[in-house]
């Protein structure tokens, strides 16, 4: 974007009542004036000079005319707005906020800011998002970067920058104009989709990862965790995974969803590796791949799926898989030889989902379960594989047979290229040797040996013991105590 020079000096008078003193802000398409006001003897204004696309006047002015009517305590007042005909400039006039901004304030401490700091930010960014989203129309900040909050002596937060603000519009399928500093502003916000509060959720997530990290990164990468502080309070960074989701869907929906999510990770322990023990933000998603067919993936799963049971509320198995018959036998069985076009079905509180798209296990990720087991089947295509890299837990299971540990190998060497630190290997019946062996060839100690259980829906005391281990980073510290059977109608 082409830089615009400020077009005022000093000593110029706007609009017949604002005086230029200096110009306290500049970048992309608009410059930041303060000013004096004649008619307000001593009262000091910013001013925001922007250059309007031609045809737009009208459309400026509209959304100039919603931030004239906010009132928040984290937002400056807009109190006047203007356009010059003759040359297509448009004026904002808002309060004069003194102190700094965070970009200023994060360099003035080398990106070393003190942890609570960082999260009293998140309180008062997530206290003056929720007013915006609640206003009728609801108003997209959209541009949430450390040049746009400034900071009053105080330490309180005010948004100064309303450039690319935006009201909601229910029936716009995608923006018309994509703004947005690249690197804060969500996916979206580049085509194919309207911005809305998630967009803003997003912003949110990249500033507290660019705090996080010491301003190495804004955008939630393969090895990124490795580089967020360790002296973060514990409950951050799950939240702000979530918050970077790629799609909407997937992210926190509104604002108190991340309040409520900090707020029931704040006693959760961290463990050495820097993964949260006994919970995860929103649903644990453990996803089991295959190395080959004929591991017992599926078999796995259920029993995986049982055994989050007894600790986790609601719980389900899904199949996503279009080719697979396993599920639609089980259901068979469960239902009474029945096999209907739903193909949801419950067995013991577990519900089973058969034969699942990917666009379908979208809303159970949603939070209307604790707990999902994706069975993915044996290693083939990119689709189930992003869900296995997105998983929180991504289990592979792979045989302990001497002949078929290549396959294992061999698939450690392809997912190499996508560093995933709690990434699990079990291997059913494996002796303690084979163990020993495989830990060696994939280099991690993560490697573990599955007891024989013939009756997946029965989890017996050596597979509770086993599967502790295996989940021991996501269990909840109390146990629910359930029991299972395979109920036959």
């Amino acid at each position: 974007m082409k830089q615009q020079p400020c077009r005022l000096l000093h000593g110029e008078v706007l609009g017949e009542r604002y005086v230029i003193d200096r110009i306290i802000g500049e970048g992309g398409m608009s410059c930041v004036y303060l000013t004096e006001d004649l008619k307000l003897p001593g009262k000091k204004w910013a001013v925001k000079e922007s250059m309007s696309e031609p045809g737009m006047q009208r459309a400026v002015q509209d959304e100039a005319q919603l931030l004239i009517k906010l009132s928040h305590p984290r937002l400056p007042r807009i109190v006047d707005f203007f356009h010059v005909q003759d040359t297509g400039y448009t004026y904002l006039v808002m309060d004069y906020i003194q102190g700094m901004t965070l970009e200023k304030y994060f360099r003035g401490y080398r990106g070393n800011v003190n942890p609570e700091f960082i999260m009293e930010l998140t309180e008062q960014l997530l206290d003056v998002l929720e007013y915006l989203h609640g206003h009728e129309p609801q108003v997209i900040f959209r541009d949430l970067k450390p040049s746009n909050i400034m900071l009053t002596d105080q330490l309180e937060v005010r948004l100064i920058d309303f450039g690319i603000a935006r009201s909601y519009k229910q029936e716009s399928g995608e923006d018309t104009v994509k703004l947005g500093t690249v690197g804060f502003a969500a996916p979206e916000q580049y085509g194919g989709r309207q911005s809305d509060a998630r967009s803003d959720l997003y912003g949110l997530g990249a500033l507290l990862l660019y705090l996080s990290t010491s301003g190495k990164f804004s955008e939630w990468i393969t090895g990124v965790e490795r580089h967020i502080r360790g002296d973060l309070p514990r409950e951050l960074v799950p939240v702000i995974r979530k918050l970077l989701q790629y799609a909407p869907e997937h992210r926190y929906q509104s604002t108190m969803e991340v309040r409520s999510a900090l707020s029931r990770q704040q006693s959760i322990p961290v463990n050495s590796s820097g993964v949260q023990s006994g919970t995860v933000a929103g649903t644990l998603v453990a996803a089991v791949l295959g190395a080959s067919s004929g591991v017992g993936t599926t078999h796995s799963c259920i029993a995986f799926g049982h055994f989050l049971a007894s600790r986790y509320g609601k719980v389900a198995i899904v199949e996503m898989s279009a080719k697979s018959t396993a599920f639609s036998r089980i259901q068979e069985i469960a239902e009474g030889g029945k096999l209907g076009s739903i193909r949801k079905f419950e067995i013991n509180g577990i519900h089973f989902w058969r034969q699942t798209a990917r666009t379908e296990v979208i809303s159970l990720l949603g939070g209307s379960y604790d707990a999902v087991v994706l069975d993915l089947g044996s290693y083939r295509d990119s689709e189930r594989l992003e869900e296995f890299l997105r998983a929180d837990l991504p289990i592979v299971i792979g045989s302990g047979a001497e002949w078929r540990q290549h396959d294992v190998v061999t698939l450690a060497r392809m997912l190499s290229r996508h560093p995933q630190p709690g990434r699990i290997y079990a291997l059913p019946l494996a002796g303690e040797e084979t163990i020993q062996e495989m830990r060696k060839a994939l280099g991690t100690s993560k490697v573990h040996a599955l007891p024989l259980q013939s009756d997946p829906f029965e989890i017996p005391n050596s597979s509770q013991q086993t599967f502790a281990q295996v989940f021991q980073d996501y269990l909840p510290s109390t146990e629910r105590k359930r029991r299972f059977r395979f109920r036959k109608y």
